[in-house]
């Protein structure tokens, strides 16, 4: 599909009343969807939670239900993609927890329009958490990995 032809349904999809679209051409499929306002990613205190919980639990979930926030530095995805552990199914992940890892080295992969994208640790240090499982779907800012 051609790019303007691309931006301009960007743009009339977030001008409208429009929340998702979908269009099939002989040289692919396009699917656009409208976040709602104020919507974005999971806030780091509800993503700590099991995954199975927080789909579970509403957004306004009670202050005792909600988890202690993490410390360390988090990595957070520079991208809208979907998140992969590692280079393919069958290969070790790039980034275990407790593993020992050097600023600039590949932690995971993003892909983004059916680009594969390394991420790089920006900080060295130990991984402690991994907020992120393959294949799932992840947002912009939002955290994929807690360093020590």
């Amino acid at each position: 599909m051609d790019l303007r032809k691309l931006k301009t349904l960007i743009d009339l999809v977030s001008e409208s009343n429009i929340s998702e679209l979908e269009i099939t051409e002989a040289e692919g499929k396009v699917r656009i969807v409208k976040s709602p306002v104020g919507a974005g990613y999971v806030s780091p205190t509800m993503a700590a939670a099991p995954v199975a919980a927080v789909a579970a639990t509403p957004a306004a979930a009670t202050p005792a239900a909600m988890p202690i926030a993490e410390t360390g530095h988090e990595v957070k995805s520079p991208m809208v993609g979907t998140f992969y552990r590692a280079a393919n199914p069958n290969a070790k992940p790039f980034a275990e927890v407790g593993q020992q890892i050097k600023e600039g080295e590949a932690i995971c992969i993003i892909e983004a329009m059916k680009i594969m994208n390394e991420i790089d640790a920006d900080k060295s240090g130990t991984i402690t958490r991994v907020f992120c499982e393959n294949g799932q779907p992840v947002e912009f800012g939002q955290p994929l990995f807690i360093i020590e």
